[in-house]
């Protein structure tokens, strides 16, 4: 895998909750930050109090091999209560893209929720640029290393998605 091939990583979990219950969850940007071992905040920008197509919201991220950095998301799905999905752009060109532009983010995420049984599948997906990360200064330094590289990032990403689905289904699937 070459990180021009896209490269995505799906993870997902039966939850025996409402699917409304589910959606807005995952509609709640701050919540992924309680699961996450990157993303430490998030707020909503330009007055958004809630998701909706074109919403930006503003992520603060930490790693121990890449320190702080700010990204900037943009909702492009929003389907309710279906697909809630969004780009990450670099707006501090941290990672030497260029300019943002939302035809080339660093990211696509998306949650995906698929009524079954008496709950719902919820799935959670990641391509990673066309947009430069800091997955690319590896790459940059090791270019031999390429397949590695992506390879040890994906899984690092499966884990945290799948940590995250977890914490909603445990908190989804709580009493009220």
């Amino acid at each position: 895998m070459r990180y021009v091939d896209g490269p995505t990583v799906e993870c997902d979990l039966y939850l025996a909750a409402d699917p409304a219950r589910v959606w807005r969850l995952v509609t709640d940007i701050e919540l992924p930050a309680r699961f996450s071992p990157e993303l430490r905040r998030v707020r909503w920008l330009d007055g958004d109090r809630g998701p909706a197509l074109g919403a930006r919201f503003e992520g603060h991220n930490q790693h121990p091999l890449l320190g702080e950095w700010r990204t900037v998301s943009q909702v492009v799905r929003f389907d309710e209560p279906e697909v809630f999905g969004w780009v990450v752009l670099d707006p501090d060109d941290r990672f030497g893209g260029g300019p943002v532009d939302l035809a080339y983010p660093a990211a696509t995420w998306q949650f995906r929720l698929t009524p079954e049984e008496d709950g719902c599948r919820l799935s959670h997906f990641v391509r990673v640029g066309p947009g430069r990360t800091g997955l690319s200064l590896f790459i940059d330094r090791a270019p031999e290393n390429e397949e590695q590289i992506i390879e040890h990032r994906l899984t690092a990403l499966r884990d945290g998605m799948t940590a995250t689905l977890r914490g909603i289904r445990n908190l989804a699937e709580q009493p009220r």
